[in-house]
């Protein structure tokens, strides 16, 4: 668009602003976004103003300046007479409350992510994020999965794209939080000390106790002579920060490809005591968590030397903490978006 196109259409919006006519603040918004926002007819000259050769910049800015002050008067003027309007009108209720749409609340799962996040960030862990939809190369391969591990299949994943030949090439939704610890440490030598919050999908029917996506927040600490104890430590310190002081916890061997030696954690379980009741199935522990230390095939994938660094690896469901403090039967009500759910947890926010 040429300079003369451009001062033409300035002209034919400078008529059309100064016969705007609104009946109210509906109208007037509308008005304001049709001419004076990021997309409006101002902003559009704007953007061709560019293209406008150097001797008439001048001439064509003073006139784009001009428009855009005169909308904004225009605007402004309409905005007063209505409001000189419903200043007489006398069917306003006075008694009405000023604030007739409830105030929403925190979803449970977000007041416990932030409370888990809160508590790793106090000791030095800080926040790191990746995509949902992956490739099998960071989900699986890097995590040390082997080729024909059961994961991979149909059954367990959600496949975007699948590759007949290679499963490198094969795109998935994220099946856990894992694949951010891969990318990041792919990206940064130790020390690293990361916790990983998201969303997560496995291929799953949808039942009270178990769901098609759920969320996750994932843990690593690699640097040089990290061991055991430390993790131990770790999930102590973090077990008593969200459960209280006397919760005790307890690691049983376990397995997963990322980690060796891996290991469940169980923490005592805080209605009982650990005396044992019906929610701990009379044991008086509960499950929260798995972890490891991270294996020296996962560090040599990620371009990190097992010969010089070690870390540690864990990994716990949001939506079972949240279970596990407020005692919530059934996980689908944590995605139904029941206001009479959510109204329960309004004094936790």
């Amino acid at each position: 668009m040429n300079s003369i196109m451009i001062l033409d259409r300035i002209e034919e919006l400078l008529k059309e602003v100064k016969e705007l006519k609104a009946s109210n603040a509906e109208e007037i918004e509308a008005l304001r976004l049709k001419y004076l926002s990021k997309k409006g007819e101002i902003n559009a000259l704007m953007a061709e103003f560019r293209n406008v050769a150097a001797d008439q910049k001048k001439v064509v800015g003073i006139k784009i300046n001009e428009l855009k002050q005169t909308t904004l008067d225009k605007i402004n003027a309409l905005r007063e007479q209505t409001e000189q309007s419903d200043a007489g009108h006398t069917d306003i209720d006075l008694t009405r409350t000023a604030y007739p749409i409830q105030l929403g609340t925190r979803h449970p799962l977000t007041i416990v992510k932030n409370e888990i996040i809160d508590i790793f960030t106090r000791m030095g862990f800080v926040l790191a994020d990746g995509p949902e939809v992956e490739d099998d190369l960071h989900v699986f391969t890097k995590m040390n999965f082997a080729a024909d591990h059961p994961a991979r299949d149909m059954q367990d994943t959600f496949f975007v794209e699948q590759s007949a030949n290679d499963v490198t090439k094969n795109i998935l939704l994220r099946s856990h939080t894992s694949s951010v610890q891969a990318r990041v440490m792919e990206k940064q030598q130790p020390p690293i000390r990361i916790i990983c919050p998201g969303r997560v999908y496995r291929n799953e029917a949808i039942t009270a106790r178990a769901h098609c996506f759920f969320h996750q927040i994932e843990g690593l600490y690699i640097d040089k002579n990290v061991s055991f104890t430390d993790l131990k430590q770790v999930l102590l310190s973090f077990a008593r920060e969200l459960f209280g002081p006397d919760t005790k916890i307890r690691l049983r061997p376990s397995y997963f490809p990322f980690t060796e030696p891996s290991a469940e954690m169980d923490i005592s379980c805080h209605i009982c005591g650990g005396v044992g009741c019906g929610f701990c199935k009379h044991t008086g522990w509960v499950e929260i968590l798995g972890c490891g230390m991270v294996d020296p095939n996962v560090l040599e994938l990620c371009g990190i030397d097992s010969k010089v660094y070690s870390g540690y690896a864990f990994g716990l469901g949001v939506e079972r903490i949240t279970n596990l403090k407020y005692q919530v039967s059934d996980l689908r009500m944590f995605s139904e978006n029941d206001v009479r759910f959510l109204k329960e947890f309004e004094a936790a926010n």
